[in-house]
């Protein structure tokens, strides 16, 4: 029983990463040892300014960025010690939704939602099953014959969710995923993340610079600056009592807009 929730506990275990990135005038050190535990089934928010290696570390997480050691470990697999073969394999487990939605604007909604299922050799009766299930899981059936183009910020990324859950993941990786949306479609769509994990039990790790993003949806965060991780736990501890300076930063901004905005709706 204690190894069991240990493995849950430790779902997602990153051990002393480090990553650089090389050019020609620098090097640039990204990871500093970073070291990170993430339940099965929860969401878990990274917060961080602008350059902290946020979107780094969760690209590692999934080797699009190739660590420079270290290790990464997802329900017992040892993602950095995969050959290429069984990195792919592991990797239809791992979804992934990005800023900018990196849709196909040639494909229609279907096609883009077909498409890593068309490159695991999935039957087009068992494809069109699929997407006909992701299309009303994210509320987008009306759209399915539609191109990207005619689509707005928030059906394109609802359509980026749909693609990154086809093959059924245990893992999520968000990456800015609401940062180009506005308020209102940011909401729906972090609505639509909750809903997700809920439903499917699914683990989400949320990227992001917007605290009131990790407020509102995740169970548990960490702050990152420089490089390095500085502080995790509990949103709700960390909202209440932030360790380091850079959480309290963040806090400090967080409460100087809400009081602000409801001080001058009051006047």
């Amino acid at each position: 029983m204690d190894e069991k929730k240990e493995n849950l506990d430790n779902f997602i275990e990153v051990k002393q990463l480090y990553k650089t990135f090389h050019t020609k005038k620098q090097t640039v050190e990204v990871l500093k040892g970073i070291d990170l535990s993430v339940k099965k089934g929860e969401i878990f928010g990274i917060v961080g300014f602008s350059g902290a290696g946020k979107s780094t570390l969760v690209r590692c997480i999934n080797r699009l960025e190739e660590p420079d050691s270290g290790s990464i470990r997802i329900g017992g697999s040892d993602i950095t010690a995969l050959g290429k073969a069984q990195l792919n394999e592991q990797r239809r487990k791992i979804g992934m939704i990005f800023q900018q939605f990196n849709l196909f604007d040639s494909m229609t909604v279907a096609q883009n939602i077909a498409y890593p299922l068309k490159l695991t050799g999935t039957s087009a009766k068992d494809t069109e099953a699929k997407v006909d299930e992701m299309l009303a899981l994210v509320g987008l059936m009306e759209k399915k014959n539609a191109y990207p183009g005619e689509l707005s910020g928030g059906q394109k990324q609802r359509v980026g969710i749909a693609r990154a859950l086809a093959n059924n993941p245990d893992v999520l990786l968000s990456d800015e995923a609401t940062s180009a949306l506005d308020p209102q479609t940011t909401l729906s769509v972090l609505d639509l993340l909750k809903e997700i994990n809920q439903k499917l039990g699914l683990t989400i790790i949320l990227i992001t610079h917007e605290l009131e993003v990790i407020k509102y949806t995740c169970h548990r965060m960490a702050v990152m600056e420089n490089g390095k991780l500085l502080e995790q736990g509990d949103v709700k501890d960390i909202f209440q009592n932030p360790q380091c300076a850079t959480a309290k930063n963040f806090i400090g901004v967080y409460n100087k807009f809400r009081s602000d905005y409801w001080q001058e709706e009051a006047e």
